[in-house]
Formats: C-alpha cells, sequence, structure tokens
C-alpha cells in the first residue's frame, strides 16, 4: 500500500474528516478481518473480535503519533484483542466449533486449488498461537506486513521471532501431508481414523502424522511439495462476507459512553453526521454502521441486504414481484415442471480418453453443512445435513479388505428443494482398474484377494468424486451394512468441479471426469433420495420419485 497515501488519509481521519476516516475503515478492515478470522479459524467470535479492534483504533486514533505507523499500531491491537479473547474464555466455551470455518472460507472465496488449497486446509490442524502466528506470517509472505511488523503485533524480537516462524513451518508442513493423505485412499489409514470424529486436534495430528512417516502409500506424493511461502505469496486477502455488519458509532453505547472511553468531539461528531459513503464495495452510513454489499467481483447476492436502521426512512426500493404462476392441470404441471420425474439409472463408463462436456452454470451463493468444511461419515448413521445453493462433493472411500460384501448405499433424506447430480471426477471410477495398488486391491471396489464390494442391482456404479447440486436442504446418510466404507462430505464450486473432471490421462488419471447436468429440471436426481424422513434411512428406495 502507498504510505505516503495512507499517511496523509491517517492524519486527516485525525483530523476529523469524515471522508478519509470512510476510506480508512474501508482500506483496512479485510487486513484484520483476515489476521482474526485466520487466528480463530472462523469462530464465532471473529465478528465481536473485528468490531472490537476497529472500535478501538477508531477510538484512540488521536493517539497515535506516528501516521506511519498506523499499520503495526492496528495489527498489534488486533493481537491484543485475540489473546484477551483467549484469556476470556470459559470452560463451556472451550469445545465450541468454528462458525463457518476460515480455512474452507480462504478456498472457496479465493477458489484455490491443488497445493494452495492443501496449505489453507492445513491451518485446521494448528493450535491456537500457532494460528495466530500463521496469520501475521501469512500476511508477510505476501507483501502485506514486515517482519518487524509481525515480531512488534506478537509482542517478540525478530530474532524470537524468526524461531517461532520456523517451528510454526515445520508444524504447517507436517499438517500438509496430513491432508494430503487424508484425500487419498490408504486403507491403512482408513483403519486409523475409524475411531476419528472429524475434528482436526493436536492428538490426531501425531497420530496421523506417526502413521505417514511409517507409511510408503501415505509418506509418497506424485508432485513437487511447493514450500508454503511461496503459496502464500499468491493467495490474496479473504474478501469480507456479504452482509458483514461493523458499528463504528458507539458499539452499541450511549454517546456519553462513547466520550467517556475516549472518543474525542471530532470523531463523535463525523461518525454521527447523516452521510453515506461508499468505498470498496462496501457502505459506511450514518451513525457509523459499516455493511458490505459486495465483495469485488462476487456474482450479485441471492437477495437485497436490508439496510440498517439509520440508513434511511424510505423503504428498501426492490424490482417488481414476478408475475403469479397461473394454475394448471396436473397433466400440464408435470409437463412444465419435470423435476423429481428424471433419476439416476446404470451407466457405462465413457471412454477414458473424452474429455467431458461443458458443465452448465447454475446460480451459486453457497453450501452450509452441519459436519463443517469436511464432514467425514465412517459409521452407520452417521449424517451431515446441507443448506443452500451450490455444488457438494462426495468422496467415496470403500474398504473391502477392512469387510467385504454387499453396499447398503448412502440415502438422500428430507429433501426441500431441488437436488440434481451434475457430474462424476476424482479421476476415475471405483471399479476401474488400479495398476500397482496395495494390499490385493485390482479396483477401488476391492480384488480377489481381499473381497469385493458390491452394489445393489441396479444401482448406478459410482465414481472417487460425485458432484450434486443443491437448492434448498437435504440431509445424507452413510447407511454402511455390509462392505465397510465411508464418505467425506465438501461444499464445494462449480469452478472446483471443473477442474477435477477436466484432468485426464494427459495429466495422470485413469480418465477424464463425466458432465451428467443437462442444464434443467431433466438433469438426474440422485438414486436414493426422497422427501420423508424415515425412521430408518437404509429404506430409502432406489428410484425413489420426489
Amino acid at each position: 500500500m502507498d504510505s505516503e497515501h495512507w499517511r496523509a488519509v491517517v492524519t486527516a481521519a485525525q483530523a476529523g474528516d469524515r471522508r478519509a476516516l470512510d476510506e480508512l475503515v474501508a482500506g483496512w478492515l479485510p487486513l484484520v478481518y483476515n489476521i482474526v478470522g485466520r487466528a480463530l479459524n472462523g469462530h464465532a467470535d471473529v465478528d465481536d473480535v473485528v468490531q472490537e479492534t476497529m472500535l478501538r483504533a477508531v477510538g484512540n486514533l488521536g493517539s497515535l503519533r506516528d501516521p506511519d505507523s498506523f499499520r503495526s499500531w492496528l495489527v498489534a491491537i488486533a493481537m491484543r484483542q485475540i489473546r484477551d479473547r483467549a484469556r476470556r474464555k470459559t470452560p463451556d466455551r472451550l469445545e465450541e466449533a468454528p462458525a463457518s470455518d476460515f480455512a474452507d472460507l480462504t478456498v472457496l472465496r479465493l477458489q484455490l486449488e491443488g497445493q494452495r488449497r492443501e496449505v489453507a486446509e492445513a491451518v485446521r490442524w494448528l493450535d491456537d498461537e500457532d494460528r495466530q502466528l500463521l496469520s501475521l506470517w501469512w500476511l508477510e509472505v505476501a507483501g502485506e506486513l514486515t517482519r518487524r511488523e509481525l515480531a512488534a503485533a506478537v509482542g517478540i524480537t525478530r530474532q524470537h521471532a524468526a524461531v517461532r516462524v520456523q517451528r510454526m513451518k515445520e508444524r504447517l508442513e507436517t499438517s500438509r501431508g496430513i491432508v494430503r493423505a487424508l484425500d487419498g485412499a490408504c486403507p491403512g489409514l482408513r483403519e486409523l481414523t475409524g475411531r476419528w470424529d472429524g475434528r482436526p486436534d493436536s492428538v490426531w495430528r501425531k497420530r496421523l502424522a506417526r502413521h505417514i512417516r511409517g507409511c510408503g502409500y501415505c509418506g509418497g506424493t506424485r508432485e513437487t511439495v511447493v514450500p508454503a511461502e511461496r503459496l502464500l505469496a499468491g493467495i490474496a486477502l479473504v474478501p469480507l462476507p456479504v452482509g458483514f455488519t461493523l458499528s463504528l458509532a458507539f458499539g452499541g453505547k450511549t454517546a456519553v459512553a462513547a466520550t467517556s472511553a475516549g472518543w474525542s468531539a471530532k470523531l463523535l461528531g463525523a461518525l454521527t453526521k447523516p452521510a453515506v459513503a461508499v468505498t470498496a464495495g462496501a457502505t459506511i452510513v450514518a451513525g457509523g454502521a459499516y455493511v458490505v454489499t459486495q465483495p469485488p467481483d462476487a456474482p450479485p447476492p441471492r437477495a437485497a441486504i436490508a439496510p440498517t436502521a439509520t440508513a434511511t426512512s424510505e423503504p428498501p426500493r426492490t424490482s417488481a414481484p414476478p408475475a403469479p404462476t397461473p394454475r394448471s392441470s396436473p397433466s400440464a404441471t408435470k409437463e412444465t415442471d419435470p423435476y423429481g420425474t428424471v433419476v439416476d439409472a446404470v451407466d457405462r463408463a465413457p471412454d477414458p480418453d473424452t474429455p467431458p462436456a461443458a458443465l452448465p452454470r447454475r446460480p451459486e451463493s453457497g453450501i452450509t453443512s452441519t459436519g463443517g468444511p469436511k464432514a467425514v461419515m465412517q459409521h452407520r448413521g452417521d449424517r451431515v445435513t446441507l443448506t443452500g445453493r451450490g455444488y457438494v462433493l462426495v468422496r467415496w472411500q470403500i474398504s473391502p479388505g477392512s469387510r467385504p460384501g454387499a453396499l447398503v448405499m448412502p440415502s438422500w433424506t428430507g429433501l426441500k428443494g431441488r437436488l440434481f447430480h451434475v457430474a462424476s471426477g476424482g479421476s476415475r471410477r471405483m471399479d476401474d482398474p488400479l495398476p500397482g495398488a496395495p494390499n490385493g486391491y485390482a479396483t477401488g471396489m476391492g480384488g480377489p484377494g481381499i473381497g469385493y464390494a458390491v452394489l445393489p442391482p441396479g444401482t448406478q456404479q459410482m465414481w472417487q468424486n460425485e458432484y450434486f447440486y443443491l437448492d434448498g436442504t437435504v440431509t445424507l446418510t452413510q447407511n454402511e451394512r455390509g462392505c465397510d466404507y465411508g464418505l467425506t462430505v465438501f461444499p464445494t464450486n462449480r469452478d472446483a468441479v471443473v477442474e477435477d473432471i477436466g484432468q485426464g490421462p494427459p495429466q495422470g488419471a485413469i480418465r477424464y471426469g463425466l458432465v451428467r447436468d443437462t442444464g434443467t429440471d431433466r438433469a438426474p436426481v440422485p438414486q436414493y433420495v426422497t422427501r420423508e424422513t424415515p425412521a430408518d434411512p437404509a429404506t430409502v428406495p432406489q428410484r425413489s420419485r420426489v
């Protein structure tokens, strides 16, 4: 960032210039959001810590003697608030899960793939102190912070910072190896993680690291591992989420309380003027409420964000409501709304060298999952509920070496809305031959030495990665009985689907992926899906009409 420009902006904001204050907040809020988000891994307290950081920065702006030191001063405030939050944690909040995992937000919003995705996901396996340090080192290698600013924010010398960073990098590389191994299909790792609840922690990091060090299957990699700093240098700041609201007026306090807290009269006057400024995809409205309306280059949100109470007394303008749908006869409805009449059928594998057709573009606003960004379902009865509009990856891992036999397929229940089977990928169908596979596996479905996983008659052969598009809500249940299998469920996006299915034999894959989506309601509906919520999801019919 241009130091001359920001020196002038800080100086003007200290003098009570409202536009300068707006620009200062809009320019530096993303940096604070990324530091806090990564340090707390998207915990529900992120918004509160960001809010408190910006309140303290704006409220104490007049005490900053050197405008050139604004960035390091702001980062130090953010780290102090993060540490204060850790000290305030009560025992009943120690096990709270993140509200929205920041590693997943980084992957989705920046559309990361390959080793950059791997680094972002490895952050989940770090301890709190390492994550806090990584939140700063990430910005250092990206050119947003200097090593001097990093050390000052942590409250240590530059020499000590170098030692801390090196130790953190070693644990980050260990975590990258775990992410890489969990994406694989090692039967030994599958057995080891059978008791794991899917939540990363230091105990399981050590267990999995020990397995990887002694396992030729997990320890090997087909590609050169790029150093983390080279990967992080190319990753931008994660944009603020749509609807992020930051009240800079009084933080819920009265004007008297704000004044007693050290707010200058000039700042109070500037913040309470009935003005509106629009900057960097965000709006600062009267009273100092900062509302992100749309991140840069993002697709339009599904619905307009409601204005804050202080924004305007006028009702929000909206487009004209859609015309009501005329009533029609049952036969006409069936013709114009065919959804649910097309169900996946048994199909033959395409030619391995045939690239997939173009994947139709469907609207995306994101999927939330009760299982988090990576739900691991290893046992009968494990389930995850998905809600939103976007793409979902279901990754198969079948272990006939543990227990061969008939597969009882997973089922989709309680569907509200629409669900399509849009693509298959992962570089192979599970019945493709696996040359050189360990432990007697001839294909992903097993082999003569260990037995096979057997599909029910009429069931479609699954691929390693199966992609679905959801517009609504649905619950996926693992119904393992007979052959041993596991599912990993990831919310994803169209670009990730396209990249996966586009990997073919020239890139070392067994086959290209397959596009199933027709772009209409006539796209395939998955087998084993129902709008009902049966007591036993394993009883859902194979070709349930939805």
